[in-house]
């Protein structure tokens, strides 16, 4: 049974309304270094502030906003409303489960792979009650925020430029994990792909062997979990 269409990740994320040191509620920015991200908000309302290649930037978000952003954008999420809701499609499942993401922690946490494997890492430590695991997953939030801000003013007052330290840092903090990134891509979102493209071949010969493999698939029940933008709810997707 093939996996979720496109071989995409679905996960529905109710955003923190923990405020930060700035006095916006919110959750941990950070970007993603091979995989586009997509919102669809169903409740709610805030915003979400983005640095890229376009600078910095913030856009409202309300129910019925649809937005996507390509790796290497660093997001936070703002709750504005108390209860700012979403959902959120991800390219190439599995490959953000696997730490396609890097968080915006202060330079010298960024610099020290330890520091930054440690507190990127401390909300799953074993042995955490739930209550613990928030208060971990916040003190790693107020953590990057504390280097999003910084490097937010770096942004503004320097350009997008100011994003390539950050941006040589996330490809080094990732390189040992893409043997095990390619194939997880190749099992899924380029193998849907490549049957595509088998199927409109055997179409164009007005060929049906393929729709006699119709079926339906369903996830499951939903898993919560403590993520970096809110509490989330996944489904296992996987074929």
């Amino acid at each position: 049974m093939a996996g979720f269409p496109g071989g995409t990740a679905v996960s529905l994320v109710t955003v923190y309304d923990w405020p930060a040191v700035d006095g916006q509620a919110g959750g941990s920015p950070h970007l993603h270094t091979a995989s586009t991200e997509g919102y669809v908000v169903t409740a709610g309302t805030g915003a979400v502030e983005t640095l890229s290649g376009d600078g910095y930037e913030r856009r409202d978000l309300a129910r019925g906003t649809v937005l996507w952003f390509t790796p290497g954008t660093v997001h936070r999420l703002v709750n504005g409303s108390g209860d700012l809701q979403l959902v959120v499609v991800m390219s190439n499942a599995g490959i953000p489960e696997a730490g396609d993401a890097v968080f915006t922690f202060p330079e010298d946490v960024l610099a020290d792979p330890k520091a930054y494997n440690a507190a990127a890492t401390a909300p799953a430590a074993p042995g955490l009650t739930e209550p613990e695991r928030g208060e971990a997953t916040r003190k790693r939030r107020d953590l990057a925020v504390e280097g999003y801000l910084a490097l937010r003013e770096r942004v503004e007052k320097e350009g997008a430029d100011a994003m390539q330290p950050l941006w040589d840092r996330a490809a080094r903090i990732v390189a040992d994990r893409t043997d095990t990134w390619r194939g997880l891509w190749a099992d899924g979102p380029k193998a849907q792909a490549d049957a595509t493209g088998a199927h409109l071949d055997a179409l164009a010969r007005a060929e049906s062997a393929h729709l006699c493999d119709a079926h339906v698939g369903s996830a499951g029940d939903a898993v919560g979990k403590w993520g970096m933008c809110g509490r989330l709810e996944t489904w296992d997707l996987r074929p």
